[in-house]
Formats: structure tokens, C-alpha cells, sequence
């Protein structure tokens, strides 16, 4: 096994610039999956796996040992440039280097979400998460989102990357215009209860930033205004939690 100790090793450079920068995850359409239940998912989601990299001191772990089976172009890297990459208080180990899938048309029917301006990483992987799970057909996202192949959302996301159609830096209206179904908003102003309100056939349910919420463009293009009522002197939810509430009161619609 090749083993790498120098950050100024060419691969090592590569690994610590996917890391921290967009721009060169966009560049090099790769990007990094740390941990491996990360990686476990990606190869269950047959996702070619360019490079598997493991922390010296960490090759001995069953699940480590059962991943690195799996992939012969394995490199060894020491503590310290592994954590150089991980950034993280304590180690997941393993690391994969994947490439960036090309994205899907957007499509013009069926159940979409859209993500306008979410900048936490946490939160916008957490949605990712819940999305995959309540069987959301795409996911588009507006240029002023968090990136979705950072390794905070992918870790957030927990392998949700792999089981969703992806859309990021849409033009919001130009994407509704060729769309067959009505636009659904969460919104304080002029809305209906989440309970009172038909979510089923083809639509696009639309989340705003966590400070700014939805725009005004948006806002105004919407017929279906909804709410979440909440307990008196409660006046907004974490958006990974509206997300969850409206996503499955959806499927809970549209399997009864």
C-alpha cells in the first residue's frame, strides 16, 4: 500500500483543496466522501470509487478492512495529513475519492423540491436526507445554496447523494415555467394550514433561506401558500424540520 506523509505530495494538494474549495470541486468535477458509512453507500450505490484512502493507525478497523477489500487503488496516508483533509476533532478513518456525477435534465412533472438561498451545509444535507427518504423525484437548488458535494453536506446527507435526482444553481422561474404542476410554498403570509391542504399529484414544494425565508418572486408565482401550525408564541421551525414536516404530510397524502 502506497503510503503518503508530505501535504506537498501532488495527490495530497489535490485531496486538501477538494476539501476546502468549491471552485476546485467544480473544476475537477470530484469530490471527497469522508468516513465509511459514506463510502459503504456510495459502492452500494454502484458510484465508481477513483481512490480509497485510509488513516495510518485506522487500517486494522473490520469495516475499514471490509471497504478497502472492495477497492484495489488504496493509499495509506499519516495521522496528521489525513486530518489536514478531515478537519475534523476525531478521525472516520477512510476517505473516498469519487468523481462529481453529471446532472439529470430537470424534469417538467412530478414531485420536486426546491431549495432557495439554504447556506448551512448541515441543514441543506439534513434535507437531502429527508428528501431521499420521502421519495422526492429531483431536488433543485438556487445558485446561493450551500454546495452539495462539500463534504459537510455529504456527511450531513448521510448517503442520500446517491438515491436523488440533483439540480444545483437553477434559475427558479425559468424551471417553473416548463413545469406541469403548481408551486407550493411555506410562508406566514396569507397561507392555509399544511393539514388543510391538498399536496398531492405533480408540484414543486419551495423552502427559503433560514433568515429571508422564500422570495418575493417565488412568493408571488406560488398558488399553494402552506404554514405549520405551532403552539402559541412559537413563530418558526429549524428549516431541516419544516422540511421534514412538509415532505412527509406529502407522502402521508399521497399513500392514504
Amino acid at each position: 500500500m502506497e503510503m503518503i506523509r508530505s501535504r506537498q505530495n501532488p495527490l495530497a494538494k489535490q485531496l486538501i483543496k477538494l476539501a476546502e474549495n468549491r471552485r476546485d470541486r467544480m473544476k475537477s468535477k470530484q469530490t471527497l466522501l469522508i468516513g465509511s458509512h459514506l463510502v459503504k453507500a456510495a459502492i452500494e450505490g454502484r458510484r465508481a470509487i477513483e481512490s480509497l484512502l485510509v488513516c495510518e493507525g485506522h487500517e486494522k478497523n473490520p469495516e475499514i478492512q471490509a471497504l478497502l477489500k472492495s477497492n484495489p487503488q488504496t493509499i495509506m496516508l499519516s495521522a496528521e495529513l489525513f486530518q489536514a483533509i478531515e478537519q475534523a476533532p476525531s478521525s472516520a478513518g477512510i476517505l473516498a475519492l469519487i468523481a462529481i456525477p453529471d446532472e439529470p435534465p430537470i424534469v417538467t412533472k412530478g414531485f420536486c423540491l426546491l431549495l432557495e438561498n439554504l447556506q448551512d451545509p448541515g441543514n441543506v444535507g439534513t434535507i437531502l436526507r429527508t428528501a431521499a427518504a420521502a421519495g422526492v423525484d429531483q431536488v433543485w437548488l438556487t445558485a446561493g445554496c450551500a454546495d452539495i458535494w462539500s463534504p459537510k453536506v455529504l456527511r450531513a446527507g448521510m448517503g442520500a447523494h446517491f438515491h436523488l435526482a440533483l439540480r444545483e444553481r437553477i434559475d427558479p422561474i425559468t424551471a417553473l415555467d416548463d413545469f406541469i404542476g403548481p408551486l407550493c410554498v411555506t410562508t406566514l403570509s396569507d397561507a392555509t394550514s399544511l393539514y388543510h391542504s391538498d399536496l398531492k399529484g405533480s408540484m414543486v414544494l419551495a423552502l427559503g433561506s433560514e433568515g429571508a425565508g422564500i422570495s418575493a418572486a417565488l412568493a408571488d408565482r406560488a398558488s399553494i401558500r402552506i404554514h405549520i401550525p405551532m403552539a402559541a408564541g412559537i413563530e418558526s421551525l429549524n428549516v431541516a424540520a419544516a422540511a421534514a414536516i412538509c415532505l412527509f404530510e406529502r407522502r402521508r397524502q399521497t399513500l392514504a
